[in-house]
């Protein structure tokens, strides 16, 4: 695609968006996380996950938990923290505003 150098940046900010999305319903680990974006635009390997998980584990924006595995060792789940939650409710009425904007000025 001939846009895919200018939508790399929109990518990588949505994808951290989506990842706030995908936290905020449950408890979540990281195999679910790339499972449910693999057959979407953003489906994403571990080794971009992980460091975005550190990011926002660095910005307080989720937090994770220990937990042990029938499958092998613990995993970690990840949950979103207070300030994940409210960072998701400005990224969510934000979104809104944005779409409604293009739809306005796209007629």
């Amino acid at each position: 695609m001939i846009l895919d150098g200018k939508l790399g940046p929109i990518r990588k900010g949505l994808l951290e968006f989506l990842i706030l999305k995908i936290i905020s319903a449950d408890k979540v680990y990281v195999a679910d996380m790339l499972k449910r974006l693999s057959d979407t635009e953003f489906a994403t390997q571990e080794g971009t996950l992980y460091p975005l998980l550190s990011k926002m584990r660095r910005e307080s924006l989720v937090d994770y938990q220990w937990k042990e595995s029938d499958a092998g060792p613990p995993r970690k789940y990840y949950k979103l923290t207070a300030k994940g939650k409210s960072q998701l409710a400005e990224l969510n009425e934000y979104w809104k505003q944005i779409n409604a904007t293009i739809d306005e000025l796209g007629n």
